[in-house]
């Protein structure tokens, strides 16, 4: 029997963290602090976890990787949070 190559090694964990993705978004989400009642259900639900919290506080959203998906905006029982429409930057930029 021949001796085979040991084949593709995954030395370490893959890793979201290491890739920011928030610059494709079509939307960002604007936060209202003043409106906010601090539920916290915005960094339960979103899907990137980049809305962090900290002593029962929601803390600003990591823009670096939020996809703009809404659905922040969509749980959030007051209504604090309104997703805006975001300039054309990166697509705009590479098409020139």
């Amino acid at each position: 029997m021949k001796d085979r190559p040991i084949g593709g090694k995954i030395l370490t964990a893959g890793s979201s963290a290491l890739y920011k993705t928030g610059s494709w978004k079509t939307f960002s989400p604007d936060w209202d602090r003043k409106k906010c009642i601090q539920c916290l259900l915005c960094p339960v639900y979103c899907p990137e976890s980049c809305i962090p919290a900290k002593n029962d506080k929601r803390k600003e959203t990591d823009m670096s990787y939020c996809k703009g998906c809404g659905i922040c905006a969509q749980v959030c029982p007051v209504k604090c949070i309104t997703m805006r429409k975001d300039e054309c930057k990166n697509i705009c930029e590479a098409d020139r």
